[in-house]
């Protein structure tokens, strides 16, 4: 009993300190220093290594500067550690005592020329009180004392704070190439202000000093650092240079241009990927990056391709695969021949026999789900709905919190929504609205809003039916039909909610049969006539680019990326917008 009674009495009181604390911390979050002092002092009675910090703190809050500086007194006959002079010295800074303070400070620093360890710790003090040049200070002498100390990052990053943003530059290039596994790291936080609006003349600085640094130091480090840089910026034929110049030193370095190629042919650069490709194939012998770059030009050469090519770009891709083997090394482009032959050729049969061919090759279940993915689509193209969602739903099952399982799950809506079972689809997409991949997110909502908003005004889904017919032709490629009844759709619902969805389809079909001013008229009717609308940020991204890109007209181009910017900035394009804006502004023009 006696021993209960007292484990009891000791957890009431652990308790009853621990309530203490937390109700002293809520205090000074309120400002109510004084009643905070008083539960810190009773505590620190106790516990002597606690909250020494928190009840300086309030005494500098309340303004008790002599109790302060005993207290710190009382505390140096413990523990006499130099960062308990930079605590004197403030108190005396607070007092606007600046010549005391600095003798405390200088006092500080005099403890690094006995122990450099100190600089890492006086450093920190000083930065935690915004002494910015005292901690500068600190870590140089640090380093001096010690040259194998090493404070570059925590000079670059005082610079950054103090705007001296080209030493900022300088520190953290001079600490990844002294810290080779840190390059990760310091590339993240240069990524931030390359990105950032406010400052224009940082990314002419950063190259600056990558430039120099390439040419000072033959080593390939600071070639890799540049082609990063030149990717951040999608200007791939630069990286490319730079890549090729690792490669003539490090063979080995060869997967960093198929990377490079890819990326190209993601943001549709295709001269440049060709290049690339091109490099790739006259530079190794290796059989699966061969098979990786004919797999993309071929992808590239049939989305420009016309009717008259199909029949050559057919026989040469059945004579690749021949070349290197129906196996499973091959799959890339024996599934871009099944998808070429039925939505190019619209033979959907023969590519489904193609690929059931493929499916028994002893595939991993990826590789299966690659496949199975493709059945499924060209399923949904020749409306074997049914067989389709199935597919999609054995991917779901297979891989399950993947990115592919998602891009099956969407489809499996899509496909359900093409089926006119809207309420399905409804629900498929309630959830994919929270995907982790933003595009798929994105899509999802488009169509929650597409099928919910075009069903209440029409309980009969007459117009989100018609919307759903043309929308399965525009999936099954089939552009011309698509745009009749998208047109005719417009004709019928003018005024209807529906509206802004079948204009921003129709622009889009424009775009994609490179009628840019039919494309642009669609995209400002968005813009004038459907201000509120979910489309407002296409239709101007859209707008912008086929200006910039198409037509070469910089100036139309500019003012529409920037309205992009200041009014859509949770837009999905929003980061390229800005930065297509700032190189037509000529932020980026060294």
């Amino acid at each position: 009993m006696l021993k209960t009674f007292l484990y009891t009495a000791l957890l009431i009181t652990a308790f009853s300190f621990a309530q203490n604390e937390r109700l002293a911390f809520d205090y000074m979050d309120n400002g109510e220093y004084e009643k905070a002092a008083n539960i810190f002092e009773e505590v620190y009675k106790t516990k002597k290594q606690l909250y020494f910090s928190e009840l300086l703190v309030c005494y500098q809050q309340l303004e008790q500067y002599d109790k302060a500086l005993q207290f710190i007194a009382d505390r140096k006959k413990k523990m006499n550690v130099p960062t308990m002079l930079v605590e004197e010295g403030y108190i005396y800074q607070l007092q606007k005592k600046q010549v005391e303070a600095d003798k405390k400070y200088e006092e500080s620093l005099e403890a690094i020329h006995d122990n450099p360890n100190y600089a890492y710790s006086l450093g920190s003090a000083f930065e935690k009180k915004v002494l910015l040049d005292w901690a500068l200070k600190a870590y140089d002498l640090g380093q001096k004392e010690n040259p194998n100390l090493n404070f570059d990052y925590q000079v670059a990053l005082l610079q950054g704070q103090m705007g001296n943003l080209p030493g900022m530059i300088d520190k953290l290039l001079d600490y990844a190439y002294f810290k080779p596994e840190s390059t990760g790291v310091v590339q993240n936080y240069l990524t931030r202000f390359i990105e950032d609006e406010a400052s224009e003349s940082f990314n002419n600085d950063l190259k600056k000093a990558l430039l120099i640094r390439t040419q000072k130091n033959p080593d390939s480090y600071w070639n890799q650092f540049l082609s990063w840089y030149y990717v951040q910026h999608k200007d791939y034929g630069k990286a490319f240079i730079q890549e090729k110049a690792i490669y003539k030193r490090d063979p080995d370095s060869f997967q960093n241009i198929v990377a490079l190629a890819q990326l190209a042919v993601a943001d549709n650069q295709e001269e440049t990927a060709t290049n690339i490709l091109q490099f790739v194939l006259d530079n190794t012998s290796d059989t699966g990056l061969q098979i990786n770059a004919h797999h993309y030009l071929f992808k590239m050469r049939i989305a420009k391709a016309d009717k008259a090519e199909y029949k050559t770009i057919k026989e040469e891709l059945q004579l690749m695969i021949k070349k290197y083997g129906v196996s499973p090394y091959t799959i890339d482009l024996q599934l871009l021949l099944a998808h070429f032959e039925a939505f190019n050729l619209n033979n959907p049969s023969e590519a489904i026999a193609g690929l059931n061919t493929t499916l028994a090759l002893p595939l991993n279940i990826r590789d299966q789900s690659k496949v199975k993915m493709e059945l499924a689509d060209i399923m949904l193209y020749d409306e074997k709905f049914n067989q389709a969602i199935l597919y999609y739903a054995q991917i779901e099952e297979n891989l399950k919190n993947d990115v592919m399982a998602h891009e099956a799950s969407m489809k499996m809506a899509k496909a359900n929504y093409y089926k006119k079972d809207f309420d399905w689809a409804l629900q498929q997409v309630k959830v994919l609205k929270q995907s982790s991949s933003l595009l798929i997110a994105n899509d999802a909502l488009e169509l929650f809003l597409l099928i919910s908003d075009n069903s209440v005004q029409d309980s009969t889904k007459v117009a989100l039916t018609a919307f759903s017919n043309a929308d399965f032709k525009l999936f099954q490629n089939k552009k011309d039909e698509a745009l009749k009844e998208f047109l005719e759709l417009l004709e019928k619902n003018k005024g209807d909610d529906i509206e802004d969805e079948a204009i921003m389809k129709i622009g889009t079909i424009y775009q994609q049969k490179t009628d840019y001013d039919k494309a642009l008229y669609y995209y400002d009717k968005i813009l004038t006539d459907h201000k509120e609308s979910v489309y407002t940020d296409e239709a101007l991204y859209y707008s912008a680019e086929i200006y910039r890109k198409f037509l070469e007209d910089t100036d139309k181009a500019k003012p529409l990326y920037e309205k992009m910017i200041f009014e859509h900035p949770d837009s999905i394009y929003f980061t390229e917008a800005r930065k297509q804006y700032r190189l037509l502004r000529g932020d980026s023009n060294l």
